[in-house]
């Protein structure tokens, strides 16, 4: 709005004269860039640059100041020709492109700015009537653009200026209308601005204040009421922990918004005026009723609605039924509800949202009791609307979308609306294709929400009534297909199976594909039918588009079903398509992991792991390491997996001596933990070797179960042998250098080692092997006693002995136990023997001597212990041994080296205790001895004594 330029006569004789007033330089270039602006307006201008000059001219004004009342005219000039150019400046950039309009318009709007300062400059001015009206009302108009511009302080700064020229201003003494309405427009102005920033208290101060100014007129009092509602209207439309509270202040704000409007019907002049009012105040009142029912204030929601259908007759509003409704809903008043809700289907104003919403609200309250009420109205309401199939469908839609728990109520109503044949008449016309679609997908989406809920039977029903919707012909014929399919997986979880196989049967028909068939195999499973799903395998896989993704999707449903074989059939038959190089996005790792742990869950089925732990193994020495178990820590973890699954079966299967099938996943095992990862031996050296070790040593004892072992087993054997020496060298170099406990292998593994090594050489008839593998043994740091009792035991056992080997391994079992700090001398006492029994047994009597000095070195141990320290047995068979030893000497007139074994078992029985009775017999006989050697008497009282 252009605004008029001030004359005045005193003005108009100083243009006369022709010289601008006091010839100020300042405002010379003030003039001149506006000027400028006023030329420029329709052809674009750097606004903002201008505004910068301006604001810079009039900071140097003012230091200018006072000024004479000649000069603030023409400040007051300026300032006018300034606004009107700023209006030009609006109009041409409505004109123009709308690109740059956001900071065109804060350009122009900090030019007013300028302006308004201007004025505020210059203050009154003589001739000049009501300067502070005019001042306030450039800021007032300033700062409502700011406020517009989402500029808040400017805007704030621009009214409160406004508001202090005003302050003095009695407002009963202001005649002048437009005055008047400067006067409440600026209040209304900063409470919106105040309201903006939060400050909801000083906004709603600022609206009570505005009260004052309302001057008697309709439209003041109206503008004001609006401004109360609108406050109420922002805060319901926060949603916060205060609820409660914002409720209450929002229901304050428009109980203000409501008296004021009555108050203004006082002041209504013309009937258009009174019927504004009235509208405001309905409006107003439902607002406050729709409070009153979120505050759960059911009476004053019923108390409201009354006013307003009193005040409006016959011509309610359409959310009146629905807030009556609602309240009576929350007072359990059920029948008056209803009532509501069926006087709804006559009210034509009522639009298709806020039925749906008030039909949903029923729902939600009344539940299955109100089911056939609600059936039956929304049927009225279809005949009402004349319904056509589009708005059939919105009304569905918005019902079945509702959430909440009444879904399955829902679901229930619109199956039996849509199965209705007025209903389904509607999309039989040629005209409604677009919407039977959108019917159908309605109807499909709510059955799959129920179906992965798992409500199977809510979900059948309505995918029943979907197919109403699905027309039977030829281009249609995939999707009845697929609504059979999903039909019969509705009735799968109803464990309905007759009826699944019934409508698998019928998508069979229409459209045989691998779903239809995968289904059929889910059928057979369900029924325990093994036979009949191992079949359906092989159908699935005929089917044109089958993937082998299927055959792993039929191993997870068997599993679930416990049918192992058919899972293990499933999982065999996944494997030949990795050989034929197809791709399939599940690792073959995985399959053969999955197929091992389903066989590890059935009994007795260890041949069956085996086969395919070796043809993993197969496949992964084939295709390479990194490509069958992956990389990095994945494929060490799978590595591991298969090695100490085999490892697992192989100890469980040698404690139930089954010593063969032990031996081949042992040796299986082994070579899983020597297989590369990421072109690296993974550290499982001494998994390695134990594993070698083991089925060695099942190996050699499978032959007490089925006979001796061939040729090539034993070549296999010496192979694995070779294998386990070279781990077991690296094993121990390493501890040597390191001490490194992860490559630490048990003793016993070395034992094991060591006696496997000596049976196979002894196959080989290679003694000479075994004695060096012996006496490698005992020179290293697992060696003990008891090792070398083992070892010297062995060697003299069995079908092909080695007393050699027996002999040293028992003598160095011997020397052991006698250097230990606390010997063991029942362990010594019986290695003793063992060692007088194999050189007397082995050597007889062509080495006398070596026998002699055993019983010597026997005598050397006994000397010197306690009593009890060394086995009485033991000692008395030392005894008894030597002095019998003597016997056959004499009979051949040995005396002397009858004498020697004599003295020995004299000796050993005097350090026995328990024998001293045979020791007094033994001296005697003895002395007699000595006495009658010069006879010479062959054969006679030759000394016999039995081993005790």
């Amino acid at each position: 709005m252009r605004i008029a330029e001030i004359s005045t006569p005193e003005l108009r004789q100083t243009q006369v004269d022709g010289q601008p007033p006091d010839s100020c330089p300042v405002l010379s270039q003030i003039e001149s860039l506006i000027k400028q602006c006023e030329e420029d307006a329709s052809s674009g201008i750097e606004l903002s640059q201008l505004a910068s000059c301006l604001r810079q001219s009039l900071t140097r004004l003012s230091q200018l100041a006072p000024f004479a009342n000649s000069a603030k005219l023409h400040v007051w000039k300026l300032s006018y020709r300034l606004w009107n150019a700023c209006v030009d400046l609006s109009n041409a950039s409505s004109i123009r492109s709308s690109s740059s309009s956001t900071a065109d318009a804060e350009n122009q709007v900090m030019l007013r700015h300028v302006s308004a300062d201007m004025l505020w400059l210059a203050g009154e001015v003589s001739g000049v009537v009501s300067p502070e009206f005019k001042t306030a009302f450039f800021y007032y108009k300033t700062g409502v653009m700011w406020y517009h511009l989402q500029k808040f302080d400017q805007a704030s700064s621009c009214l409160e200026k406004a508001t202090d020229l005003l302050s003095k201003v009695d407002p009963r003494m202001v005649t002048d209308m437009e005055q008047r309405k400067l006067l409440l427009d600026l209040n209304v102005a900063r409470s919106q601005i105040a309201w903006e920033v939060s400050d909801h208290m000083l906004a709603v101060t600022l609206l009570n204040r505005a009260k004052s100014f309302l001057f008697g007129s309709s439209h003041h009092y109206k503008a004001l009421a609006n401004q109360y509602l609108v406050f109420g209207k922002s805060l319901l439309s926060i949603n916060d922990e205060n609820k409660s509270y914002r409720l209450k202040e929002a229901l304050k704000l428009m109980n203000d918004a409501f008296e004021l409007c009555e108050k203004g019907f006082g002041t209504s002049r013309m009937r258009q005026e009174t019927l504004d009012l009235t509208a405001l105040k309905s409006k107003t009142l439902r607002f406050m009723a729709a409070v009153h029912l979120q505050m759960e204030e059911y009476e004053s929601v019923i108390k409201c609605v009354k006013v307003l259908r009193e005040a409006e007759g016959g011509n309610q509003h359409p959310c009146l039924p629905v807030l009556a409704m609602k309240a009576w809903l929350g007072l359990g008043r059920y029948e008056e509800a209803e009532k509501e809700l069926k006087g709804m289907v006559v009210n034509k104003g009522i639009p298709e949202g806020v039925w749906v919403s008030a039909v949903e609200a029923y729902f939600h309250a009344v539940g299955t009791a109100g089911m056939e009420t609600t059936k039956g109205v929304f049927l009225g309401l279809l005949g009402r609307c004349h319904v056509s199939a589009g708005a059939a469908v919105r009304i569905v839609h918005r019902v079945v979308s509702g959430g909440g728990e009444g879904s399955r109520i829902r679901a229930k109503v619109v199956a039996e609306l849509v199965s209705d044949k007025r209903v389904v008449a509607l999309f039989a016309e040629d005209g409604a294709t677009k919407e039977r679609v959108a019917m159908h997908a309605i109807l499909w989406n709510c059955a799959a929400d129920h179906f992965r809920s798992k409500d199977y039977e809510t979900s059948a029903e309505v995918f029943e009534k979907s197919m109403l919707y699905v027309p039977h012909d030829m281009e249609n014929r995939v999707l009845r297909a697929k609504s059979f399919r999903v039909l019969c997986l509705c009735y799968l979880g109803l464990a309905q199976l007759d009826r699944a196989n019934e409508y698998i049967d019928e998508a069979e028909k229409l459209e045989p594909n691998i779903a239809s068939a995968f289904l059929k195999f889910k059928i057979h499973l369900q029924k325990e039918d093994q036979n009949c799903a191992l079949s359906q395998i092989q159908v699935m896989k005929t089917c044109l588009d089958f993937t082998p993704d299927f055959l792993l999707l039929a191993a997870h449903e068997a599993i679930a079903c416990h049918a192992f074989p058919v899972a293990v059939a499933s999982l065999s038959n996944l494997i030949g398509f990795y050989a034929s190089g197809k791709t399939i996005p599940t690792p073959e790792i995985v399959v053969f992991r999955t197929l091992v742990t389903i066989l590890t869950n059935d009994q007795c089925n260890e041949p069956e792991i085996l086969k395919y732990i070796k043809e993993a193994h197969s496949r992964a020495s084939e295709v390479g390491s990194s490509c069958f178990f992956g990389k990095g820590e994945v494929a060490r973890r799978e590595m591991k997996w298969f090695a100490a699954t085999s490892w697992n079966f192989g100890i469980k299967l040698g404690k139930t001596k089954d010593y063969a099938l032990s031996a081949e996943f042992l040796r299986v095992a082994s070579e899983f933990y020597g297989l590369l990862v990421d072109g690296q031996v993974d550290e499982n050296s001494v998994m390695i070797c134990k594993s070698l070790i083991l089925a060695i040593s099942a190996m050699l004892a499978s032959e007490n179960q089925k006979g001796e072992l061939l040729d090539i087993d034993v070549k296999l054997v010496v192979e694995l042998l070779d294998r386990a020496g070279k781990v077991l060298k690296s094993i121990s170099s390493r501890m040597q250098l390191d001490d490194d406990q992860n490559v630490n292998l048990e003793p016993e593994f070395h034992i094991l080692y060591t006696l496997n090594s000596y049976e196979i050489y002894g196959k080989m008839n290679n003694k000479k092997s075994q004695q060096l593998i012996v006496e490698k043994f005992a020179s290293s740091k697992t060696c003990t006693p008891a090792y070398l009792l083992q070892l010297g035991l062995t060697a003299c056992q069995g079908p092909r002995p080695n007393h050699e080997v027996a002999f040293f391994a028992l003598n160095q079992c011997l020397s052991e136990l006698l250097s230990s700090p606390l010997p063991d001398h029942t362990t010594a006492a019986l290695v003793m023997r063992k060692l007088i029994t194999i050189t007397s047994t082995h050597k007889g009597d062509t080495d006398d001597d070596a026998v002699y000095n055993l019983y010597k070195q026997a005598y050397r141990i006994i000397v010197g212990l306690k009593g009890g320290e060394f086995p009485a047995e033991e000692g008395k068979w030392l005894a008894t041994t030597a002095w019998n030893r003597a016997a056959i000497p004499i009979r051949l007139g040995h005396f002397d080296s009858a004498n020697k074994w004599m003295k020995v078992g004299l000796e050993l029985a005097g350090l026995v205790p328990g024998m001293e009775t045979y020791k007094a017999c033994m001296e005697d006989f003895v002395n007699g001895l000595d006495k009658k050697v010069g006879v010479h008497k062959r054969g006679e009282n030759q000394p016999q004594m039995t081993v005790v």
